[in-house]
């Protein structure tokens, strides 16, 4: 089968070359997958619902606990059976709000003209709660558990469609994943939305280089804290779990203008109740057919990227959009990213990228604008299935209103209401997008510049090499660190520790930037969305525990980190000779982590994903 791609969206506005080029070579070389994918999906849609065909015994325990009148209704398959698939709990800000869904969604599929069940629930944690402990090193794999887990919910074949509850970091792409794998199932995504602003983000970054100076205590920087996650709802930086949202309404898997909409409002509750009831539309017995793995194509996977980068989102998903798009069969590259970034323009600014969080951007135009923006410039494919029907240009300008009680869509605003935070595409804060890809001597890498200023981009220093994260902020408050460097943390990758993220680096190293010294990070781990003014290249692949380059840099050696060259090199002359070296101690105990073993033994590499599923997908 051949894959083309039309390059004239409704609006009638040119696709820009390069992303109609980058969106056609992702087709050609995913043509095989892709074509094996949506064989395997049609077939299942084709068989039709399969509560149908379950023995007795086996319908009989898949509707033994639900109440009379629904009990009868799966008995005689008369209506659709949504299955709910949430990662609530009650520890995680972002997915409290969730407890309270099963009852509304359920009520709200009643109304739609079908019948819902509780079908499973998934693993949620936090990274903000593991940042810089050893609960963290199982961060990267809770997706794929996720993934499996949502499988697990969905296994029972009791459902024609599926409403999947979840917000944060790993969470999303884990049940973008695992609702994949169920690809003939229409699936709508639905979010919780971020907590009311707090402390301004520059008083708590204030505060926590000030810490990390010793100049105030862990009492001052508590309360900074607390007062800025303070609440139910997503934290309000730019992070992964904020970018999760993005993504999600951008690739049509969301209702139009559904993502940052905060908690217990009104609006948000209409939101949720309107997925419930669209959800039913779609099954297959309604004119409106539309599953999950129609609607997760190569142009909703484009549409993706390129929304990622005009907003300097996380670059966590230089990772998570390669995994979740591999389990569409479509086969998505760093390669595509860095191409894409060249011609897609940076339209917003929120921390850590700016001093606004996402409030203030969904207070300036948010989604509707964004989109509209990159609608307009030609960055997005206009023509695509979305869960709201139509394509982005006829329903994802909206945003969602309430009049009279009543929810209902108007026109987005055609203009920012702030331009510190949302700019167009013909006034951007920068020409080109906020993650850029790395290459050199060192093997592969990505970069997030969206919050380096341009006087950082460059720095060629002494390498100072660690093994643990922890190593590193010893030798700074031994005054070891004084001086230029580009510190290279390794041995955190995927196979060796599971890929934690360094966060806590982030407030050391900006002190020392702020002293005047050229400083940069060189990682095989992670920073996420959550990293900030400097340099840091990240994710480096082939990572040290594979033997990977990194392994062979020593103390001394000069790195150049040129991130508008997009370049990462090694200036030794005998650098390719060495031998790498190995970690004095790679057992890792505790904290769960030797349940991870098997994972960490069988995950792939970072630039393609970081799965443990691997080519089974």
């Amino acid at each position: 089968m051949t894959l083309t791609v039309d390059t004239t969206p409704i609006n009638n506005t040119p696709i820009n070359p390069t992303v109609t080029a980058v969106t056609e070579r992702i087709a050609e070389r995913s043509r095989d997958t892709r074509t094996a994918y949506l064989e395997r999906i049609r077939a299942a849609a084709s068989q039709g619902p399969a509560r149908g065909k379950l023995g007795c015994t086996n319908l009989a325990h898949g509707f033994a606990a639900v109440e009379p009148v629904g009990k009868d209704l799966l008995r005689r398959s008369f209506k659709p059976n949504i299955a709910i698939v949430s990662s609530y709990n009650d520890m995680l800000s972002a997915h409290k709000p969730f407890e309270s869904y099963p009852r509304r969604i359920k009520e709200a599929v009643i109304d739609g003209g079908g019948i819902a069940q509780f079908a499973g629930g998934v693993p949620a944690m936090c990274d903000g709660v593991t940042q810089g402990r050893a609960g963290m090193e199982l961060s990267l794999f809770s997706r794929d558990v996720i993934a499996m887990s949502a499988a697990i919910a969905l296994s029972h074949d009791m459902f024609d469609g599926a409403l999947m509850l979840g917000v944060c970091d790993k969470i999303v792409p884990g049940l973008v994943i695992g609702a994949l794998s169920f690809g003939h199932l229409p699936t709508i995504f639905v979010p919780a939305g971020p907590m009311t602003s707090g402390l301004p983000n520059t008083e708590k970054a204030r505060v926590r280089q000030l810490y990390a100076e010793g100049k105030v205590g862990r009492e001052a920087l508590l309360e900074a804290e607390a007062q800025s996650y303070h609440g139910e709802g997503t934290c309000t930086f730019f992070g992964t779990a904020n970018s999760n949202q993005l993504l999600m309404e951008v690739m049509g898997l969301h209702l139009p203008g559904a993502s940052f909409v905060n908690p217990g409002t009104p609006l948000r509750d209409a939101l949720t109740e309107a997925a419930a009831k669209r959800v039913v539309k779609l099954t297959a017995g309604g004119d409106e057919f539309t599953p999950i793995g129609e609607v997760v194509d190569e142009r909703a996977v484009v549409n993706g990227v390129v929304a990622l980068l005009a907003t300097g989102g996380s670059t966590n998903h230089t990772m998570h959009l390669v995994a979740m798009a591999a389990a569409a069969g479509i086969d998505l590259r760093w390669d595509d990213f860095s191409a894409l970034s060249d011609v897609v323009p940076l339209l917003s600014r929120i921390y850590p990228n700016g001093s606004a969080d996402v409030n203030h951007f969904h207070a300036a135009g948010g989604m509707p604008y964004l989109i509209g923006e990159l609608l307009d410039a030609g960055l997005l494919h206009a023509d695509v299935k979305t869960v709201a029907g139509g394509g982005l240009e006829a329903r994802y300008r909206s945003e969602p209103t309430l009049e009279e009680g009543t929810l209902t869509w108007r026109e987005g605003p055609r203009d920012s209401l702030d331009k510190q935070v949302l700019r167009s595409a013909g006034d951007p804060f920068s020409p080109d997008g906020g993650l850029r890809m790395l290459t050199g001597n060192l093997g592969k890498s990505v970069i997030k510049v969206s919050a380096v200023k341009a006087e950082h981009r460059v720095v060629k220093a002494p390498a100072v090499v660690f093994d643990d994260q922890d190593d590193f902020l010893t030798a700074f408050k031994a005054g070891e660190l004084e001086k230029d460097f580009i510190a290279v943390i390794r041995f955190q990758g995927p196979q060796a520790n599971g890929m934690p993220e360094l966060h806590k680096l982030t407030p050391t190293l900006g002190v020392l930037q702020d002293r005047g010294f050229a400083v940069a990070l060189v990682t095989d781990g992670r920073m996420s969305g959550a990293s900030g003014k400097i340099p840091a290249a990240i994710h480096v692949t082939p990572e040290a525990a594979a033997g990977g380059p990194i392994a062979r840099v020593r103390d001394g050696d000069v790195v150049e980190l040129d991130a508008e060259a997009g370049t990462i090199t090694v200036l030794a002359e005998d650098f390719d000779q060495r031998l790498p070296a190995e970690l004095a101690d790679s057992t890792t105990f505790g904290t769960g982590r030797e349940l991870f073993a098997a994972l960490r033994g069988a995950v792939g590499t970072a630039d393609r994903g970081a799965s443990v599923f691997g080519a089974a997908l």
